[in-house]
């Protein structure tokens, strides 16, 4: 197994908090209408797309690998994941239009983003599932 395969653990906690931070961050935005909200949101979400790119391809590498297993759920955990990796960078596209002026290019930018907290929560939660099991929250 390679370096790249081994670190997807490490890498993938990071698009996961920068991606929900930025949703968050842009609810606030929008409920208090304060736009440095929508700054921290736009810098996390850019943050998230480039981690989320790299969290990504160590995750095609560690699923090539003999330590796991091929399944359904791990299917379904690669391509949500890598959905939820262009829909960030998507996101993170978009957020450098979303200029407040254009409410076109702010529902683009709002869309792509809470999407991507959908995709990126999802994915999280069966890549919980592939290492913890079904059971990990029953006492």
């Amino acid at each position: 197994m390679t370096f790249t395969a081994h670190v997807h653990p490490v890498l993938v906690h990071f698009p996961i908090g920068l991606v929900l931070t930025a949703a968050i961050a842009e609810v606030i935005a929008i409920v208090t209408g304060r736009e440095n909200w929508g700054v921290v949101a736009a810098a996390n979400v850019r943050a998230g797309a480039l981690v989320a790119a790299a969290a990504v391809v160590s995750g095609w590498f560690l699923a090539a690998s003999t330590i796991v297993g091929g399944d359904s759920s791990l299917e379904w955990h690669r391509w949500i994941g890598t959905a939820a990796a262009i829909v960030t960078f998507v996101a993170a596209l978009a957020s450098g239009r979303a200029d407040r002026r254009s409410p076109a290019a702010v529902w683009i930018y709002r869309l792509a983003l809470f999407g991507a907290a959908l995709f990126v929560a999802v994915t999280g939660h069966l890549g919980g599932l592939l290492v913890w099991g079904v059971d990990f929250l029953r006492p």
